[in-house]
């Protein structure tokens, strides 16, 4: 982190991120070596911005996305520090409103901190997941056609006819891939997995549609999109209403399952807090009812209300 941190100051320095507020640290008490900007007595440092910038985006370009984010602390800081010089923070609206936003974020906290204190209980394992599967299958349909395919791609047509005639001739996939294909490790992986026929070659609409009307092991025309060469061929179809294979779910079965276990779990929690209270007299419920009369009421329309007939 501390090296990290050191290369970012450094960059930062080469553009003169930092350079532009030098002058603040000649009037202040407080350390600025970390600064990256001031607004009124308020310090944004560079531990801040980075923890607060998503990984991917930081090791993308740090020194523009700390640059935009400390821009954007600053506009906001502007407009925090304006609202409080105009006194918005002592109207009554805005303190009940900065109390019900406290008291969310500490019941968020609660709620965090039991889950995690919890999480290894909660934990589902593969069995447990197809035990549950076995069980509510019924429950488990593919609401489209899955299918299983390949799909080359080659720079030249050359390499494309050759690849297909090995396929065609029975050369194995893996090695047809490696020897013609566009980063064959991805068409090799893609072809391992069921897809949507919707989503199925999704980026090349050609080769969409062929897998939508060519038979099984078929492999379709050869055609030229964007200057690469694509043929895709059929393996295997799952039809609407179908079970799904359980390796298509397992992992989605088990996220659900913890889910569903972390909301039973904190349900429960929250019951034992209310009974513990309640046997503690920390609580009291009142009559919803008005206690006050009607004022619109008056006695004679209480009395014939209330009279019978003779």
């Amino acid at each position: 982190m501390e090296i990290r941190k050191s290369y970012i100051l450094y960059l930062l320095f080469i553009i003169g991120a930092i350079l532009s507020f030098a002058s603040c640290q000649q009037t202040t008490h407080q350390n600025t070596e970390d600064a990256l900007a001031r607004v009124g007595n308020e310090y944004l440092t560079v531990d801040q911005a980075v923890s607060d910038v998503p990984e991917a985006v930081l090791s993308e370009d740090s020194v523009k996305a700390l640059t935009q984010y400390r821009d954007n602390w600053i506009r906001q800081q502007l407009l925090v520090q304006e609202a409080r010089r105009l006194g918005l923070e002592q109207k009554p609206e805005i303190q009940q409103k900065i109390e019900r936003a406290r008291q969310e974020i500490l019941r968020q906290a609660l709620k965090d901190y039991v889950l995690t204190s919890s999480e290894r209980d909660m934990q589902i394992t593969d069995e447990e997941a197809r035990t549950y599967y076995q069980a509510n299958k019924e429950q488990f349909v593919l609401e489209e056609d899955f299918v299983k395919f390949r799909h080359m791609r080659t720079k030249t047509i050359k390499e494309a006819r050759n690849a297909r005639q090995d396929l065609l001739g029975g050369v194995p996939w893996p090695e047809v891939a490696r020897t013609y294909a566009i980063n064959p490790s991805t068409v090799i992986s893609e072809s391992d997995q069921y897809w949507p026929v919707s989503m199925a070659a999704q980026d090349v609409d050609i080769m969409n549609r062929y897998l939508e009307v060519i038979g099984q092991s078929e492999i379709s025309p050869i055609q030229r999109v964007n200057g690469v060469y694509h043929f895709v061929q059929l393996i295997e179809t799952r039809s609407e209403g179908d079970h799904p294979n359980l390796e298509w779910l397992i992992e989605q079965i088990k996220d659900w399952m913890t889910l569903n276990n972390r909301q039973r779990n904190f349900s429960s929690f929250v019951k034992n807090l209310y009974l513990k209270a309640e046997s503690n007299n920390e609580i009291e419920t009142f009559n919803v009812l008005p206690s006050k009369p009607n004022q619109n009421s008056t006695l004679d329309d209480t009395l014939e209300n209330n009279s019978t007939n003779e």
